[in-house]
């Protein structure tokens, strides 16, 4: 974590820079090219970040957190032009993923091509990425949520909430949802809910599986805190449903708006309620299969998500 002072950028606020990077005779990075969680710009999750924040270390991301999403988004950019001038950085090996987390492309970016280059592999990895495939939901229920799925817990990106301070949702976001609910966290999000409070209604256990060290190391550095104020829990997952759809706005079942998803990383496929299954079976790009059941519970209350997802990381988990 040791960082140096390396300059300032045009903002007056210092740059830092990993010790170990720079005694060394080069650096490459090795960067997913993705759409941030937390704004929207010409560099979001990719080679600039890494460069300013990830090899900035503590100190970096401090830094720039503290600006809250303008430190993002307008400042990130002036610390790179130091980076660039000032160190041995050569380049880095752009990685795109498909909706499936498969690598879809590769480019090596040079150091003097970085800025020109790197906004056009966003906006392709944009493109790449999975959704939900609707443009309006009135209940998303969310099997689990952390760190190994993103970085904010549940994706802003794929469910269409940023939920940030004094920052305004944006109108292009997609889905608008109107109840989310979400009932687990991954074991190997180590206790860190960050995220949990992009959703609306949770669970009991969910909120006891916090451990509030790393949860509030995280979200203190990051200043990103009302997605992670804690949501109305219930102690069964079939009791999160049912208040979900209670809330929802939409009275009437026949039109209810409803769809499952294991995690916001997994969303090539999902479970809908009929209003949405006969929508997409208008839609070209999407596929119907498999007769209309119930949503399946087991004897406790809880929701069976290995039997609706079960090529999901959690069911291969469970295989273990």
């Amino acid at each position: 974590m040791e960082s140096q002072q390396i300059g300032t950028n045009s903002w007056g606020d210092p740059v830092w820079w990993d010790r170990n990077a720079l005694a060394a005779d080069g650096v490459v990075t090795v960067s997913r090219i993705k759409p941030h969680t937390d704004f929207r710009g010409q560099y979001e999750s990719g080679i600039v970040k890494m460069c300013v924040i990830g090899l900035g270390k503590r100190e970096g991301a401090s830094q720039h957190h503290r600006w809250g999403w303008k430190g993002l988004k307008d400042m990130m950019v002036e610390s790179c032009k130091v980076i660039l001038d000032k160190t041995r950085f050569l380049g880095g090996l752009a990685i795109l993923e498909n909706a499936n987390e498969e690598t879809a492309e590769l480019r090596v970016v040079d150091r003097d091509e970085l800025l020109d280059v790197e906004p056009g592999l966003l906006a392709r990895s944009r493109d790449l990425m999975g959704k939900i495939p609707f443009d309006e939901l009135n209940v998303l229920v969310v099997g689990e949520i952390g760190k190994n799925y993103s970085g904010a817990g549940i994706d802003p990106n794929v469910v269409g909430r940023l939920l940030i301070e004094a920052a305004p949702e944006l109108e292009t976001n997609r889905p608008k949802i109107v109840r989310m609910c979400c009932l687990d966290l991954s074991p190997e999000s180590h206790g860190n809910g960050t995220g949990v409070g992009i959703a609306d209604l949770t669970t009991d256990r969910l909120l006891k599986s916090i451990d509030q060290a790393p949860f509030r190391m995280n979200n203190l550095t990051a200043r990103f805190l009302w997605r992670s104020k804690l949501p109305i829990a219930f102690p069964t997952d079939r009791e999160v449903i049912e208040q979900a759809v209670d809330t929802c706005w939409q009275p009437i079942a026949e039109r209810l708006k409803f769809a499952i998803i294991p995690n916001t990383l997994e969303v090539a496929e999902l479970w809908v309620s009929k209003a949405l299954a006969d929508a997409a079976r208008s839609n070209p790009n999407l596929a119907v299969g498999g007769e209309g059941r119930p949503v399946p519970f087991d004897a406790a209350g809880n929701l069976e998500q290995e039997k609706l997802f079960p090529h999901s990381v959690r069911a291969r988990r469970q295989k273990k």
